[in-house]
């Protein structure tokens, strides 16, 4: 082994225990991974999905906990997706591969205007042909590839575009609460995928539905994410911190905070002590 060969090997497993520490973490503070689950890898060719089930295969083999992994894709009926890249991927990394067959792809195509964004629908097919999969064959949770970049991409879409606060959460149940999804990149920065993505070699499928939107809302705020980065470093690292630190009472929406407690709890006298950093606190918050 030369000595570049050596630093690279060094470098990657440097990164691989980076990666593996945030997997850990996520799934340890928001318990996606109980004893005996059987956890269903969405995999689609992309870097992000081929990255979560190489991590959690790594973490299976060490984890305190017993549990089950499968890879499912849900073949689209893109043209030109190479047929056999998933399963012989899988094949090599041991891992039980089992395939959906749905055409959403042409329902697609059909139903949403030349120009417009496909990915709400395309996404509503996609989730509908996984949960049943996973009903019919004892999944105990979904995993999805979205990474922290994905969470507060979204985060930017509800808030510019639907007026509303609102993101991916790590772990999430399922509208009709017969299935629970987990984000185990949650924590994870795009960036580190990338380059892990690289190392690795993984063979890489291109999306020909979402791929192909240059001029997606996501894609704008991903730029201007970007943007902030490069200005102001440590900037989405905030913004994610902040969807893990949120004061509702400090909000506007009275569905979610109770503010017509607050005339009571003044004339009740109940006033919990306050040191002057909490004091500072609420004067920077308040005023």
């Amino acid at each position: 082994m030369t000595a570049n060969s050596k630093a690279y090997s060094n470098t990657f497993k440097k990164l691989q225990a980076q990666l593996r520490g945030l997997v850990g973490k996520a799934i340890e503070d928001y318990a996606m991974i109980a004893p005996g689950d059987r956890v269903m890898v969405c995999l689609s060719g992309g870097k992000d999905s081929y990255t979560l089930l190489d991590l959690l295969l790594s973490l299976q083999r060490s984890a305190p906990v017993s549990f089950e992994l499968i890879a499912v894709n849900l073949d689209q009926k893109q043209p030109g997706f190479p047929a056999d890249t998933l399963p012989d991927h899988a094949r090599a990394l041991g891992v039980p591969f089992h395939l959906i067959e749905q055409d959403t792809y042409s329902v697609v195509k059909r139903v949403i205007p030349e120009g417009k964004t496909m990915c709400g629908l395309c996404s509503r097919l996609r989730r509908g042909a996984l949960y049943r999969f996973a009903h019919e064959n004892g999944v105990t949770k979904v995993a999805l590839g979205h990474h922290r970049d994905d969470i507060v991409e979204t985060l930017f879409l509800n808030l510019f575009f639907a007026g509303r606060l609102k993101s991916m959460p790590p772990k999430l149940l399922s509208e009709d609460k017969r299935h629970v999804l987990i984000r185990p990149l949650a924590y994870v920065p795009e960036s580190l995928i990338v380059r892990y993505a690289a190392a690795r070699e993984f063979p890489i499928i291109p999306c020909t539905l979402c791929g192909s939107q240059p001029n997606m809302q996501r894609v704008a705020i991903k730029n201007m994410l970007m943007l902030w980065q490069q200005q102001f470093p440590g900037r989405v690292e905030s913004i994610f911190s902040a969807l893990r630190n949120v004061s509702t009472s400090h909000l506007a929406d009275p569905a979610v905070f109770d503010f017509a407690q607050l005339d009571a709890l003044r004339e009740a006298g109940n006033f919990p002590a306050m040191d002057r950093m909490s004091e500072l606190a609420v004067d920077i918050a308040d005023f």
